[in-house]
């Protein structure tokens, strides 16, 4: 972030206003929907470009939020500090180079400068979850579309002060890499139990997806009927469900990791998904299919409409998500 507000600095020196033949009555940027970052593992310094003009927003890492809702920043006075809005014409054409360049190009010149020095940056983020690839009826989020807009915003112009009740930036699109559940290769299709902790799950290197304190009355060693699985709703005391997953280079997820009641500390889970609480015949059901052979009791786990969480961002497992198989031997 200080790169950025140093680069941004050192253009406002660099190119002082001059003259040259692009003057400006009003910014209109409606044309161009989608804007930019110099830095997309930032989001510092977001900017929008026309042909021979420039609109730029400098804010500090962590404002861009890839979480739904609304976020509201002031914009510094005097065009310094943290939250920055400036607005450049150029004698000529203007490229990414000349907003993110270590050191600009010389060429084109700033004509025409305004600077915000009142006014609110406006963030309303949605996530972006279309259907997944399974055609099963789950969602996964690939993204969110924040869309900008200053509020009450005034500019410090050479001709003097501009208000804008509203003055729309536009949209940043930001991607987000799509929920893996895809499970760790298992031709018999088996989850598995903890012993040390109240826990049925399966896995891959990078991610767990659990029940924890699952309703014991699922788990009998009695065969179903056929097609009247045992039902159980995701409660806040019973059929927990988490997504987990490890925040990369940390470390792989294993059975002990996933089982240890003292969470060790490698990988470190970046990402913790809760099961939204079930509601009866709708969603969050946990089912339990039993058969028998010979003397083994096997339990297919599915869940049934399981919608996960985290903040206000939320994706659907899938109508059917089966976790997996639980082998149990029958007691004389």
């Amino acid at each position: 972030m200080k790169k950025y507000a140093a680069l941004l600095l050192f253009a406002l020196f660099l190119n002082g206003c001059d003259d040259g033949d692009l003057t400006v009555d009003e910014i209109d940027f409606a044309d161009v929907k989608e804007s930019q970052a110099c830095d997309p593992t930032t989001n510092t310094l977001i900017y929008k470009l026309k042909t021979q003009e420039a609109l730029l927003l400098q804010m500090p890492q962590g404002a861009i939020i890839n979480d739904n809702g609304t976020k509201t920043y002031t914009i510094d006075a005097n065009g310094t500090g943290s939250y920055r809005v400036v607005y450049r014409a150029y004698d000529g054409a203007v490229t990414k180079e000349n907003i993110c360049g270590v050191i600009p190009p010389s060429i084109p010149k700033v004509t025409e400068e305004w600077l915000g020095v009142e006014g609110q940056i406006e963030i309303v983020t949605t996530q972006i979850d279309p259907a997944n690839t399974n055609n099963d009826g789950g969602t996964r989020i690939t993204g969110y579309e924040h869309s900008i807009v200053f509020r009450n915003i005034t500019f410090m112009k050479p001709a003097g002060k501009q208000t804008e009740k509203e003055f729309v930036f536009g949209t940043f699109n930001t991607t987000v890499t799509p929920a893996d559940l895809t499970f760790k290769t298992n031709p018999n299709g088996s989850a598995y139990e903890c012993d040390e902790v109240k826990r049925v799950y399966n896995y891959n290197n990078s991610f767990y997806l659990s029940i924890d304190d699952i309703d014991p009355a699922l788990l009998v060693n009695v065969v179903t009927p056929s097609n009247q699985p045992r039902t159980s709703l995701i409660t806040a005391t019973q059929n927990k469900v988490f997504y987990r997953t490890a925040k990369a280079e940390t470390g792989s997820i294993t059975p002990l990791y996933v089982c240890s009641k003292i969470q060790p500390t490698s990988p470190i889970i970046e990402e913790t998904w809760t099961g939204q609480l079930g509601k009866p015949n709708e969603s969050g059901i946990i089912e339990v299919t039993t058969t028998l052979t010979g003397q083994v009791y096997t339990h297919t786990i599915v869940l049934r409409n399981v919608i996960l969480e985290k903040g206000n961002s939320s994706f659907k497992l899938g109508n059917s998500f089966v976790l997996g198989k639980i082998d149990r031997q029958a007691t004389n």
